[in-house]
């Protein structure tokens, strides 16, 4: 929303809303832009009610995307962590790394819940499926103030075949002279369960049952609870760094995971081991006939990732798959990652660079991208530019991603350090369908045109103004519109 600030609550990896964070684990984006904590800086964090508030000196618009990564503990089971790092360096040529991380929670030692022989039995059969682990639980009770019980009843429904089918039900009661159930309701998702909320006025969250249609269920919670399954995680890496000679460096590394989402079950394993690839190479090669310090920096990567490798921390920086036109989040595939790098700077920072990347993901996902970007000082002011261009195939869409952008500033001496500055920046990112021609929900495009002026960061009060206009472009069709 415009102009919220927060607090903005953060949800665990399953939907949890109530935990702690762990102190100094969470990484807080705006836009891309790795966030600063603090009441004179960015935001701040409950760590305790898991809730982040930005202050003034970061204001949210409609318009802002927010991201944040955190480690947070449910202490669901007694759990042993362990960390291993080495690193060797062989006569100044070879250095050696080598880590081991293992956390496994003692699957007899449950501390917030407990499990019954039946109960295990349940979480047995579900292999890996923990998405699955809602527990049938209707435990008898009597009617008392502030009691919202439950009666079994039989009821009958039709099957997407045809047929009829009976079914025991819970309704809401207050009759004394019927056995009653106090029950839970999770939240299994839309589609998934069997009841949905009453609003009736009673005091207090009342569900009902609603019927499936054509055999999909119609609801969107299920009489049962949520069982934690117990989990182990190890991720061992093995890197090494060669020097060919003083400006040639060779670095590789080489990761296998294993994580087994549900130690008491020996059901759909073959997804628990996965590992990684990477090898770079990086050369520097200094003109020593110019006096102001140029050189050209080469780099040249590939890297590979198996769809199973889960790692203790994202690899990916965090708009990674934004910038190739993909969700956020998009399903696990295997992915290969080609690169290469050619930058020709001096000293003063000057430079100017052009790179090639291919990314390839499973049999159903090929891009390329081109960019060319620069950063150069003329007389004080500052010229910052990238214009980069990304294709894109997939099995059902073709798309593009054109960014270009430029920001030019100067500090000016005689203005008391003050810095006076403008950008422009555009993005347009369309996917097209490539058996209606139409363009996809998910294509965006949109041009910002800044002005601003900043105190000097040395004072001990910092101001700043900006001005602002950004025009905004949505899918309707076969065409991007304003």
């Amino acid at each position: 929303l415009e102009g919220n600030q927060g607090p903005y609550r953060l949800q665990g990896a399953n939907n949890e809303l109530y935990f702690v964070v762990l102190a100094g684990t969470e990484k807080v984006f705006i836009d891309g832009q790795l966030m600063q904590r603090g009441a004179d800086q960015d935001y701040i964090i409950n760590y305790n009610t898991a809730e982040v508030t930005f202050t003034p000196k970061r204001m949210i618009t409609q318009d802002s995307r927010i991201q944040v990564e955190f480690e947070y503990s449910d202490q669901n089971y007694l759990n042993a962590n362990l960390y291993l790092y080495n690193e060797t360096n062989f006569d100044k040529k070879l250095k050696l790394r080598f880590a081991v991380f293992s956390n496994s929670d003692a699957r007899n030692s449950p501390i917030n819940q407990t499990l019954d022989a039946d109960q295990k039995k349940f979480l047995f059969g579900i292999g890996d499926s923990i998405n699955k682990a809602f527990y049938p639980v209707a435990p008898i009770d009597t009617l008392g103030l502030g009691k919202i019980l439950y009666q079994k009843i039989d009821t009958t429904y039709i099957a997407a075949n045809g047929f009829v089918f009976n079914d025991s039900i819970y309704v809401y009661s207050v009759n004394p002279n019927v056995t009653l159930y106090n029950l839970s309701f999770a939240d299994v998702g839309v589609g998934n369960g069997d009841y949905v909320p009453d609003l009736n006025g009673i005091n207090g969250n009342v569900y009902k049952w609603i019927a499936p249609v054509n055999g999909q269920k119609q609801g969107q919670f299920q009489a049962a609870q949520f069982l934690v399954t117990p989990k182990t995680q190890r991720v061992i890496t093995l890197g090494a760094d060669y020097s060919v000679n003083k400006n040639t460096t060779l670095t590789s590394d080489l990761a296998a995971s294993h994580y087994d989402v549900n130690t008491l079950s020996t059901l759909g394993k073959t997804g628990d081991d996965g590992y990684a690839a990477r090898v770079q190479l990086k050369n520097i090669h200094p003109f020593t006939s110019t006096k102001n310090g140029l050189q050209l920096t080469t780099n040249l990567g590939y890297e590979y990732v198996d769809a199973t490798f889960n790692p203790v921390e994202p690899i990916r920086q965090v708009e990674f798959y934004r910038e190739w036109g993909l969700p956020l989040q998009p399903s696990a595939q295997n992915e290969a990652l080609y690169s290469s790098s050619f930058e020709l700077g001096d000293k003063k920072k000057n430079f100017v660079k052009y790179e090639f990347d291919g990314y390839d993901r499973g049999n159903s996902f090929h891009g390329i991208r081109n960019s060319i970007s620069s950063n150069k000082e003329v007389d004080g002011w500052h010229i910052n530019d990238l214009v980069s261009l990304t294709t894109s195939k997939s099995d059902t869409a073709n798309g593009y991603y054109i960014k270009p952008s430029i920001e030019i500033f100067k500090k000016f001496s005689k203005l008391a350090d003050y810095t006076f500055g403008v950008s422009y920046v555009v993005e347009d990112n369309v996917i097209r369908d490539k058996l209606t021609d139409t363009v996809s929900a998910t294509s965006f495009a949109y041009q910002t045109f800044q002005a601003y002026m900043k105190s000097p960061e040395k004072n001990t009060n910092n101001w700043g103004i900006t001005y602002a206009q950004r025009d905004n472009y949505y899918p309707y069709g076969k065409d991007m519109v304003k």
